[in-house]
């Protein structure tokens, strides 16, 4: 704005009708100008050249911000907090987040939930998980609740472009689905574990489609080129990558660092550690930070650095006994090394470099700190528990009052003040002095402990009364404002000898589907009555082939058959670095069922065979409703 004021000023003031009355001959453009004319158009001028250069004088820090600043939020899976070399571990090299920390501010002592869905419920609505409805990873009960304002919600209606790459794991049916809590553009997966990591089964905006690599490479590139795409407006990037959670895979060139390699910083007790699932933590740790890499040098190459706050955290401990700075506990566990997490907020030109922030901090506290940084005002209908760190980030703040983090998992609720952890059978410790938590002080400190133990029953008092005795929530299929609603085997319940493929709901599918009395329902809520395209994943082998099947939803019926076979191997085990736990996965066979008209209202979806052939009718993956 000064420059085009003091270009306005030069073209007035020192235009033609400047020079004339000076001129020796006025008519023309001057060859011989008056000497006092040339030495006050050139003292404005050079005023005119020396503002931008006085504009940007003095401490970077000090410079002005963007009213609405870019923000990329990345999050990782299962990475503990000692899984980088920033944090001092040995084992490995992460590079581009160390450089997060050297550009931008590190939070030594930082909270999150001990799983994965409840941090990122914390992370999205500034409130404890309870509060949201958030109290599992699977069957429904990591759906974030409709009346949650999610920080997408709020950034969209502020103007920001919003997109999600990776493992979303907060509902899946919209409008649980990303695309219904505020994000234009969602790729990924909705799931909370996803069995095979190279090109798998995604989806894009609900629509199934292929990946493209491996994954954590493919959400990045998606990621990029939406920064690219929307590089003159507002972003707001979500990235919750899904790694280092198993099963372990990794790409040959991040597992060649590590599959001979000896480590030298091990877990305090070594007989725990598993070295072979350690070195593919690590490896899985490497690819992230190369990804992040990517992320940053698209920022210096589009001139988005200062105009851009990036962040870096994980969702809970680490996923193995691990070196993890000797502390106790691990993913699950809401002891420090349970809910401690590494995290890291880079903005150039507004938070100092270096910048070593001790004071505690959780993931509730993203909603009001980015908001502040954006400086939205927005109208919440929740009171959030999450304060803002921004007077922290910009040293706008001498004094910081005192205040307690909470963290809840499975029935255990431990509580973190600036010093102490009193843990979830009320003992005492201090946490500067003894990280491994090794000492109780509740005799020795016994004024501390009932202040604390006194905050944590007030705490369950009126938070955890909102959690819900049972998961009753039923499917949502078909609401208006959405086309695709996927239906999987992992929401299903399956009756007679059917079995699923895994304990762990997730990516699983159904299987030893033999009998005329076995079926899948779905109790689902179908909020927009209408005619519906009906797809079937499926595999059956050759013999097999011929079973009639009937899928009704309340009194409407629409019968298929499976006529082509379809029998792939499982996959995964040839990429896998560590044995799994968890079932392997297929390439499934699409098959249309055809059209089928639903009626409003909450009924039960089912799917059942009418008609046996062979040994088995098939083994199942899912539905996809499309709205015709």
């Amino acid at each position: 704005m000064l420059k085009l004021f003091f270009s306005w000023v030069e073209h007035t003031l020192f235009g033609p009708s400047f020079y004339s009355p000076l001129m020796f001959n006025s008519s023309k453009a001057p060859h011989h100008s008056n000497p006092i004319c040339e030495y006050i158009v050139g003292m404005w001028r050079l005023l005119f050249l020396l503002l931008p250069i006085c504009s940007s004088c003095g401490n970077s820090s000090n410079s002005a911000a963007p009213d609405q600043p870019n923000i990329i939020l990345i999050l990782t899976d299962d990475q503990g907090w000692g899984d980088l070399s920033a944090t001092g571990n040995t084992n490995l090299q992460t590079p581009n987040i160390d450089a997060l920390a050297t550009n931008g501010a590190t939070f030594t002592h930082f909270y999150v939930a001990p799983v994965c869905s409840p941090t990122r419920a914390e992370i999205l609505t500034g409130r404890y998980h309870p509060r949201t409805g958030v109290h599992g990873t699977s069957s429904g009960s990591e759906r974030l609740d409709l009346d949650e304002v999610t920080l997408a919600d709020v950034l969209k209606k502020a103007g920001y472009h919003t997109g999600a790459f990776g493992k979303w794991h907060n509902g899946m049916q919209y409008p649980y689905h990303p695309n219904g809590r505020g994000f234009d553009e969602f790729y990924g997966f909705c799931s909370g574990h996803w069995g095979n990591y190279f090109s798998p089964m995604l989806e894009h905006n609900g629509i199934i489609v292929q990946g493209e690599g491996f994954v954590i490479d493919d959400f990045t590139s998606k990621a990029i080129s939406f920064i690219e795409k929307h590089q003159s407006d507002p972003f707001f990037v979500y990235l919750p990558y899904n790694t280092p959670h198993r099963p372990m895979q990794v790409p040959d060139r991040w597992w060649s660092n590590f599959k001979d390699k000896t480590l030298n910083m091990r877990h305090s007790d070594p007989a725990q550690e598993d070295l072979l699932h350690t070195q593919a933590a690590l490896a899985m740790c490497e690819n992230i930070d190369w990804n992040i890499g990517r992320i940053t040098q698209t920022l210096k190459e589009l001139d988005l650095e200062e105009n851009t706050v990036v962040i870096f955290l994980s969702d809970n401990g680490p996923n193995g006994w691990r070196w993890n700075g000797g502390m106790r506990g691990r993913k699950g566990s809401t002891d420090e090394g349970g809910v401690r997490s590494p995290t890291f907020i880079q903005w150039k030109g507004q938070i100092e470099p270096s910048l070593v922030i001790n004071e505690i901090g959780g993931a509730i506290d993203f909603l009001p700190t980015l908001l502040d940084l954006a400086r939205i005002d927005a109208h919440l209908p929740h009171k959030l528990d999450g304060v803002s760190l921004e007077p922290l980030l910009l040293q706008t703040e001498t004094s910081w009052p005192n205040r307690l983090l909470f963290q809840h998992w499975n029935g255990r609720v431990s509580v973190r003040s600036q010093r102490y952890r009193l843990d979830h059978e009320d003992h005492l410790y201090d946490i500067v002095e003894d990280i491994g938590q090794r000492n109780d002080l509740s005799n020795d400190s016994s004024t501390v402990r009932n202040k604390l133990v006194a905050a944590k029953t007030q705490w369950v008092k009126e938070v955890l009364v909102e959690l819900p005795k049972e998961e009753n929530r039923p499917i949502i299929l078909g609401h208006p404002d959405y086309g695709h609603f996927q239906i999987p085997a992992r929401d299903g319940e399956g009756y007679g000898g059917i079995q699923r493929s895994n304990r762990s709901p997730n990516c699983s599918y159904f299987t030893q589907w033999k009998s005329l009395q076995d079926s899948i329902t779905w109790d689902v809520d179908v909020q927009d009555a209408g005619d519906y395209e009906v797809v079937l994943y499926y595999t059956c082998p050759k013999k097999d082939v011929g079973s009639k099947i009937r899928l009704r939803c309340g009194d409407q019926v629409v019968d298929g058959q499976i006529t082509v076979p379809h029998d792939p191997p499982l996959r995964g085990m040839e990429d896998d670095r560590h044995p799994r736990g968890n079932s392997y996965v297929k390439d499934w066979k699409v098959m249309s069922l055809g059209s089928l008209s639903i009626d409003p209202g909450r009924q039960l979806l089912s799917l059942r065979a009418t008609a046996i052939p062979g040994e088995t009718v098939m083994d199942f993956r899912l539905l996809m409703f499309s709205r015709k």
